[in-house]
């Protein structure tokens, strides 16, 4: 299964109508916090086996924005959470008072503190077979108890059809609760919606949540994350990449979500 295929006739258990969203630019973001995603998770993670879950910033929603089938797969499974500020800034704006910024990395940690007391189990697929051997040390050390179900590192290029099939194998025989995914984005949104009804497990892109775990770069202070100015922090980490990403999206963020209210 090639990425940026959909996967057929997935039959949903858990009822979507009960997630509150705020549609921005054509992206429905769950109008949520991390306390409303936190007791949903608990209630419903069975159920949520073969979906998945995007984290959605600035630079998704723009990028669906100008590509309907990006939008197709940000809208296609069980929900788009905040993890943008900008994007639960637009949602209190438009009405929803409880929506508050709700971000991949942070939910992760929240999941990995409870993990041993509930019994889950995480598989991780993404990154590099380096990063995969340091955050599996950070995991065990950090998180007394953690069951981690397995890791692996895809090759970076497309996987044929055979080799899909065998790390779907490798993945569901397990048994894990949660599969984190670490491609970015827009690879790791296209490859959950690609195995969406095809993993056994709740698939949810973390982007840089590996390596934030792992230990290879850290995270804003947390008044900064609180002022939305993660971004900033990133940006001076990675000034080469993220530089031209964040002032073409960011302007047309503010003048299509902020100005145009789309």
């Amino acid at each position: 299964m090639n990425i940026g295929t959909f996967a057929p006739n997935y039959n949903r258990i858990v009822d979507k109508t009960q997630i509150p969203t705020c549609n921005i630019m054509g992206v429905n973001i769950a109008a949520i916090n991390m306390d409303w995603l936190l007791d949903f998770t608990d209630k419903n993670i069975k159920d949520l086996s073969g979906d998945y879950m995007c984290v959605s910033n600035v630079h998704t929603t723009v990028t669906s924005y100008n590509d309907a089938d990006y939008c197709t797969v940000q809208n296609g499974g069980i929900m788009a959470i905040p993890d943008g500020g900008p994007l639960s800034t637009v949602g209190r704006k438009r009405g929803y008072e409880k929506m508050e910024r709700t971000t991949g990395p942070s939910y992760m940690g929240e999941i990995l503190k409870i993990s041993a007391e509930k019994g889950y189990r995480h598989y991780f697929y993404g990154s590099t077979e380096e990063t995969l051997e340091k955050l599996y040390k950070a995991l065990t050390e950090n998180y007394p108890g953690i069951q981690v179900a397995g890791m692996y590192s895809p090759p970076f290029r497309p996987t044929t059809p055979e080799e899909d099939a065998a790390v779907v194998k490798r993945i569901n025989e397990t048994k894990p609760d949660f599969v984190w995914v670490g491609l970015g984005a827009p690879k790791q949104e296209k490859w959950m919606a690609a195995h969406q009804g095809v993993i056994d497990g709740f698939m949810v892109g973390v982007g840089a949540g590996f390596d934030y775990f792992a230990g290879n770069i850290e995270r804003a202070p947390e008044w900064m994350q609180k002022c939305n100015l993660e971004w900033v922090y990133r940006l001076m980490q990675d000034p080469k990449r993220l530089f031209k990403r964040y002032l073409v999206t960011n302007t047309k963020f503010i003048w299509n979500a902020v100005i145009r209210g789309k």
